[in-house]
């Protein structure tokens, strides 16, 4: 949820650079893979098993406080409606694809409605599909790419690199390959940082 979060205080982040700098190149957005559970089944794992093994009891107030920053950047989380904790190893996958044909950016907004508003299971390829049409993408070609292997080891190579150096967790910014902004902060903070990585040129 936090990545959503941090999706929306980026656009905020950018809208805010475009005002400052109405004449300079529009930033490009490019979503890398990192898996948060690597390790979780193929067919992901139910919810309410999940959060107990990771919060145990802090559970619900956990998820009380996201929800509460989410409604501040205009997100209506709705957990209730999360019934599997999904391996998203194909939904990276399929963010590899979006980004080849110029739709990655909105692909992330669609995964991220679907699973936290509306409760999709992104370990099924079929909701993929539908997600991925949703985001402008021909379906038929998305199940035929979700059906092959095209993409399982670049992904999981992105995704070891990103851990080799010192990346554990998301949202995770890189601006102009320069400088690391760790954490959904807000949206100063990272304009804050594109300042300084348009200034290191």
């Amino acid at each position: 949820p936090w990545c959503f979060i941090g999706k929306r205080r980026l656009a905020d982040a950018l809208r805010q650079y475009r005002e400052r700098h109405p004449d300079a190149e529009e930033p490009a957005v490019r979503w890398l893979p990192f898996q948060l559970n690597p390790d979780l089944p193929e067919d992901g794992m139910p919810r309410a098993d999940y959060v107990a093994r990771k919060f145990g009891a802090r559970g619900p107030g956990v998820y009380s406080r996201v929800a509460a920053v989410g409604n501040q950047v205009g997100i209506s989380f709705a957990f209730d409606n999360i019934k599997v904790q999904p391996n998203t190893l194909n939904a990276h996958r399929l963010l590899c694809y979006a980004e080849r044909a110029g739709r990655q950016d909105v692909l992330a907004e669609e995964l991220f409605r679907a699973y936290f508003i509306e409760g999709a299971n992104l370990t099924d390829q079929n909701a993929l599909a539908d997600i991925a049409a949703r985001a402008g993408l021909d379906r038929a070609a998305v199940a035929a790419y979700l059906a092959s292997d095209e993409d399982r080891e670049r992904v999981a190579q992105a995704d070891m690199e990103a851990r080799t150096t010192g990346i554990n967790g998301v949202p995770f910014f890189i601006f102009n390959r320069k400088v690391d902004v760790s954490g959904a902060q807000d949206a100063e903070v990272l304009l804050e940082a594109m300042e300084q990585a348009l200034a290191e040129g």
